[in-house]
């Protein structure tokens, strides 16, 4: 049985910190650095580059880094592994090389390719193959696509190791793909061991955002030292799965049984995590204080996923203009009123014109205010439309014009007029797993296709029941909720999800018992309209809330104020409730 393999990150979302790598490389022992770079809004970012630049469609920080420590990982036999391929992985490999030899330096170069549905599109669309993913309709028009990407699993990857890669770029694959892999890789699972795959998953779930799992966007941030800067984590993953997450000494920021549980709440739906590989059951995942910084992932199940993958669309969406005016004073709803009635007699378009319009007022102002900030609330209008002129300057101007004509006080917020801007859409979709291999590609070497398929078997799986302790009762106090709980909210294409977890059991029964789907609801009124889905994960002392439909078609068509839904959860923190003393005691 080989020994434990320590998995570092480096790199949570495109744009994360640069000195990571180094940081990770030099800041301890690691056997493999990986990162991810890839999100839904990324895939749309990097479709906007490639379209200035041909085969740009990469994460050009990552070659950065690798000239960074290239030369230390080669040293010290550290593999990497990393998804900043994007849309290009084959150039991303290309530039790599292009850094290792000027450094003089010699690593086997390996990129995983195959996710890219756009080029096989028309042949998808007419076979019925490619369907949308919550109806299973078949997707019959991809003329506005401008990324259609598989989610592809860590076979590909493992492949790449097994050829000898020092270093391996991916396009889209999951986001745990890029720590699975190595870890099946090193202990020579196969793809049966579903229980091991899915502690695997489990694991780089946790480490995938980086600084997320040390630390950073924590509720309980204030009982956290050195959180000015955050160290980044590994996961030391043995034979059985069960993985030992940690970050190098002397780090900032900890790792505890409150930051490993936030982030096992990130971005996730029911108690089944879907993926390629396997099917991650969370309701059996156990954590378990090891030491300081030292938090052990075990008991984690696997069943066999579905037999399709999940394809991340992005298409055009049109062109938007969002126009903000401060509202001070008195009068905050009658000054809205006043502006969105000037603004459409200005307007040289009528409302229905539009193929979209919404007006928002956040009401950031307080009575009898000390400050002009706090004299402030604004007043947002949002217009969107298949044709750039019709969002362009006419509508900005029209907002402009009012400046001196309607309320007192007015103050534009967004500098001078403007043309509209590009937006896309994210749509979800589903494909045969069966007709997306995966191709491995040594560079100056042989290429070795990859199946996606995994097995199927029936396989039983009991969730772990939690603990067993009653809601405390007595006087009760009104307190914000975020006093004893924490939460981690996010985005899932059009849907939000928000976590909830207790850090006693005690308070566990409580949270059970009070935070429904109604008294959700009604704490955030928001959602009072949307499908609301309650998820119990007992193990982690934890609810997941999944918001059907609350950032619309995705985050860059959003038009809310957070359209990744990353501030959900501290929203409901605020919220003030009866809570139980004896909780707070």
């Amino acid at each position: 049985m080989a020994d434990p393999i320590r998995i570092a990150n480096c790199s949570g979302f495109f744009g994360d910190r640069i000195s990571a790598a180094r940081e990770m490389v030099e800041g301890g022992p690691i056997d493999v650095l990986t990162g991810d770079w890839l999100a839904e809004l990324t895939m749309l970012i990097l479709a906007g580059a490639r379209l200035k630049r041909p085969n740009s469609g990469y994460a050009r920080t990552f070659v950065t880094q690798m000239e960074q420590v290239m030369r230390s990982c080669l040293e010290r036999d550290i593999k990497v592994v990393s998804n900043a391929g994007g849309l290009d992985p084959d150039s991303c490999a290309d530039a790599v090389a292009e850094v290792a030899e000027k450094l003089g330096l010699e690593p086997t170069i390996a990129y995983v390719r195959g996710d890219d549905l756009l080029p096989r599109m028309t042949d998808l669309i007419a076979e019925s193959k490619l369907c949308q993913f919550e109806s299973g309709e078949p997707i019959k028009d991809a003329s506005a696509f401008l990324t259609a990407n598989a989610y592809l699993g860590c076979w590909g990857i493992v492949e790449a190791l097994h050829q000898g890669a020092d270093i391996v770029i991916t396009g889209r694959v999951t986001d745990a793909a890029v720590v699975v892999g190595p870890a099946a890789w090193h202990h020579g699972w196969s793809r049966t061991d579903w229980d091991a795959l899915a502690g695997a998953v489990a694991a780089g779930h946790v480490i995938e955002c980086g600084a997320q799992a040390t630390g950073g966007n924590y509720s309980f941030f204030t009982e956290v030292p050195g959180m000015a800067r955050v160290g980044f984590p590994w996961a030391e993953i043995a034979a059985d799965g069960s993985a030992l997450i940690g970050k190098h000494d002397g780090s900032g920021g900890e790792v505890s049984v409150g930051t490993v549980t936030s982030q096992l709440l990130y971005e996730i739906d029911g108690p089944q995590y879907f993926g390629p590989d396997v099917t991650t059951r969370f309701d059996t995942i156990e954590l378990t204080q090891q030491a300081p910084d030292r938090v052990l992932i075990h008991g984690t199940k696997g069943e066999p996923p579905p037999s399709t993958l999940k394809v991340c669309i992005n298409r055009i969406g049109g062109f938007r203009q969002d126009l903000n005016v401060c509202l001070t004073g008195l009068d905050i709803e009658a000054k809205a009123k006043l502006i969105e009635e000037a603004f459409w007699a200005a307007c040289p378009y009528a409302r229905e014109d539009f193929d979209a319009v919404e007006t928002h007022i956040a009401r950031t102002d307080k009575e009898d205010p000390e400050s002009n900030e706090e004299a402030t609330a604004f007043f947002r209008l949002s217009l969107k439309d298949a044709d750039e002129e019709k969002v362009g300057r006419a509508v900005s101007n029209a907002m402009v014009e009012l400046g001196l004509a309607t309320i007192p006080g007015y103050t534009s917020v967004g500098g001078a007029p403007g043309a509209g801007r590009r937006f896309g859409v994210y749509e979800p979709a589903q494909i045969p797993a069966e007709i997306v291999p995966q191709e491995v590609v040594v560079l100056d070497g042989a290429a070795y296709e990859v199946s996606s398929v995994i097995p199927s078997a029936e396989v039983e799986v009991t969730p772990k029941p939690g603990p067993n302790a009653k809601p405390p009762g007595g006087p009760t106090k009104r307190t914000a909720l975020g006093a004893i709980y924490g939460a981690r909210s996010g985005d899932k294409g059009g849907n939000a999800n928000l976590g909830v977890f207790a850090r006693s059991d005690a308070a566990w029964a409580w949270l059970d018992r009070f935070l429904t789907t109604e008294k959700l609801q009604e704490l955030l009124p928001e959602t009072a309209e949307l499908r609301v889905d309650r998820h119990r994960l007992p193990a982690l002392r934890s609810l997941n809330f999944v918001l059907h439909g609350l950032l619309g078609e995705g985050v860059a068509a959003s038009t809310r104020q957070d359209p990744q839904a990353k501030s959900l959860g501290e929203w409901l923190r605020a919220r003030i409730v009866e809570i139980p003393e004896a909780l707070l005691s």
